[in-house]
């Protein structure tokens, strides 16, 4: 067991529908290590002098970037997800952060797909910092039918979460085809119906980063706050610390429902909180 704290950050996501700037002043109050910059359609996350600016203004470091391949995010930095993956990169590089967190190309960028694994090592050696490759879900048959109550109380039934089709090439799980590193998503586990301890084992050592979350099996992507679904988060952090991590943990959680800032800040503590508790 390793007695080096494992740093916690927050994901920029986690504030939606507030700013990038919201982040780091949210981050700087609850008290969390860090953010996690998620490029995305805001200006702010693109402009590397902005982003700057709000760590010295806050004093919260950027710990890690992530690459703008969402589908809200497909015109982000450009139309070309390999020069984005590169440009990515190049901003963790200015920011200081040492990891950027990368999706699975899509089905249909296939020249992306053909040289991924290939640009991924190569940057990683060129520069020295950790592309970790993140695990994704497919697209569920019951994602058309009923609420996520229903979906999630369907796939207990069933064992399983039913007819899918992944959207990602070669699969959703990067462990399929074998990069030297890893994210590892705890809302997306829940989402594909995966059993997130067997996926950290098959990880292992290359698990360098987290994004700290629940679920409960819906066929929606969720980012609960963790402890509130049926992922093994309190299993995960443990395996961790008892395995010496030397990566980051972020937490990673949907907020949209908060009312008032108030109500999104006790939501992000009690996210980090739990992070604490359980990565002693």
């Amino acid at each position: 067991m390793s007695d080096r704290k494992i740093l916690v950050g927050l994901s920029t996501a986690s504030v939606y529908p507030e700013n990038t700037e919201a982040a780091f002043r949210y981050a700087a109050e609850v008290g969390y290590d860090g953010v996690e910059l998620m490029v995305w359609a805001e200006s702010v996350s693109q402009d590397i002098s902005a982003v700057k600016r709000l760590i010295r203004k806050y004093a919260v470091p950027v710990q890690a970037v992530h690459v703008p391949c969402l589908l809200i995010s497909q015109r982000v930095w450009g139309a070309d997800p390999v020069a984005k993956l590169d440009r990515s990169v190049a901003a963790a590089e200015a920011l200081g952060a040492s990891n950027v967190v990368v999706h699975p190309p899509f089905r249909w960028q296939r020249r992306y797909a053909d040289g991924f694994s290939d640009q991924v090592a190569g940057l990683e050696e060129k520069t020295g910092a950790v592309v970790a490759v993140e695990n994704m879900f497919p697209m569920r048959a019951d994602s058309f039918f009923g609420g996520r109550e229903r979906t999630a109380e369907r796939l207990r039934k069933r064992g399983g979460p039913g007819a899918a089709l992944s959207a990602f090439s070669p699969s959703y799980d990067p462990t399929e085809f074998g990069y030297r590193h890893y994210t590892l998503d705890l809302s997306h586990t829940a989402t594909a119906g995966m059993d997130a301890m067997d996926l950290v084992r098959r990880m292992g050592t290359g698990m360098s980063h987290l994004h700290l979350a629940d679920g409960r099996g819906a066929s929606v992507d969720e980012h609960l706050i963790p402890g509130h679904g049926t992922q093994p988060c309190v299993e995960v952090c443990g395996h961790l610390v008892e395995n010496g991590f030397s990566g980051q943990v972020v937490v990673e959680i949907n907020t949209q429902n908060a009312r008032t800032r108030p109500e999104r800040a006790s939501m992000l503590g009690q996210a980090l909180s739990f992070a604490r508790d359980n990565l002693r």
